[in-house]
């Protein structure tokens, strides 16, 4: 198992600013020292990937290790997100985990049919939430290894 030495950083993406600052609780609650930095759209999530808009300055928008996306917002929902990024071959190895409250199979096909790493159905407790975040840093942070991104490899 490995550990890694610095922290990545983990992009939000929910419409929802109720989960939003749950997130974030759940996120200091579990004592994780990964940046979280949270957008509100699929067109958001996009542009702060590509570096595009308020988004261009990198010390501000750093790539993300892992994208969390929640599938059901207005606009470019996590469905048309998740696909056009896993579309894109300058952002397609990062890691997407859906995390959204569909349980529909069809949604859950779908998203691994799209390119999302691991799908989870959120909580409905913040104790819930606060267990699914301690699985993510043990899984995502601690065991498997990351890709690192291209672009900086250059």
């Amino acid at each position: 198992m490995t550990e890694s030495t610095a922290p990545i950083t983990i992009l939000l993406v929910d419409d929802d600013a109720d989960d939003r600052d749950l997130a974030r609780e759940a996120f200091a609650e579990s004592h994780l020292r990964n940046d979280l930095h949270c957008v509100e759209s699929g067109e958001e999530m996009l542009a702060y990937l590509r570096r595009e808009g308020k988004y261009v300055d990198p010390a501000i928008s750093p790539t993300p290790g892992i994208v969390l996306l929640d599938l059901n917002m207005p606009g470019l929902g996590g469905r048309e997100a998740l696909e056009t990024m896993k579309g894109d071959p300058a952002l397609r190895h990062i890691p997407v985990i859906v995390m959204t409250t569909s349980k529909a199979d069809e949604d859950i096909l779908n998203s691994y049919q799209n390119g999302a790493n691991s799908y989870i159905t959120k909580p409905v407790t913040f104790e819930g939430l606060v267990n699914v975040v301690k699985g993510l840093q043990r899984y995502w942070l601690q065991i498997v290894e990351l890709p690192t991104d291209p672009a900086n490899e250059k």
